[in-house]
């Protein structure tokens, strides 16, 4: 079997006295998608902050596709196939809709060769997330929906063969998460690997193949969706 695209060891990560993460290991294999829940502090975004570089593990380590990158910058970990949202969004707000998802396709693995060929692959991106209408709109103006969509958007902008999502689907209504549930299973079809940090439960039991319960930083339980929702 080949190496999985995310592999975490004994991962951990201390503030002061406080385990944020302690302890945890996964691995997730190519074009599957992993749900995480659990409550508020349990350590969610700790760990997607932990696999990007945001943050240095105190012990552990983490490796993308076979290749350890443990406590590396953030930058080389996007430049080895990883990309990730953020709760809050954190767009260019001087700039477009267009150029804030052309400069995501130019910080990738697989970086545009030209700002022609950025733009043009933003406004690809753009299309399939429901965005391109607003293309020469700015930040500031889009709706909590739109804004979400743009923070996707930079992230599929860099090609990853791995996307950390952090409740992309917070503050959407049914008919927006739905969309957003349908683009999900057409990334994992196209092969893509996904971990989904969410508390909208319909989002987690829906589109993963499998979920990892959080609690205090740590493993409280993992298993198929089905089995979750029993325990």
């Amino acid at each position: 079997m080949s190496a999985p695209v995310l592999e975490t060891r004994g991962l951990g990560r201390r503030f002061g006295g406080l385990a944020a993460v302690d302890d945890l290991s996964l691995r997730v294999q190519q074009g599957t998608v992993i749900g995480v829940i659990g409550p508020n502090g349990a350590g969610k975004s700790t760990l997607i902050n932990l696999i990007t570089g945001h943050l240095k593990p105190t012990r552990g380590t983490v490796a993308i596709d076979g290749r350890d990158v443990t406590g590396q910058r953030p930058w080389t970990i996007a430049k080895a196939g990883v990309a990730r949202t953020f709760q809050i969004v954190k767009p260019f707000r001087e700039l477009t809709v267009r150029e804030n998802v052309a400069i995501g396709s130019m910080f990738g693995p697989e970086r545009a060769r030209s700002v022609r060929e950025a733009r043009e692959l933003a406004d690809t991106v753009l299309e399939r997330v429901g965005l391109l209408d607003e293309a020469e709109a700015y930040p500031g103006g889009l709706s909590v929906a739109d804004a979400r969509r743009l923070e996707l958007a930079k992230a599929l902008a860099m090609r990853p063969r791995l996307l950390l999502l952090d409740e992309v689907m917070a503050g959407l209504r049914p008919g927006e998460i739905d969309r957003a549930l349908e683009l999900v299973r057409s990334l994992r079809r196209g092969g893509m690997t996904i971990l989904v940090v969410e508390h909208v439960m319909k989002a987690i039991m829906s589109v993963s193949d499998s979920v990892l319960v959080m609690q205090e930083g740590r493993e409280l339980v993992r298993g198929a969706p089905e089995e979750i929702v029993r325990d």
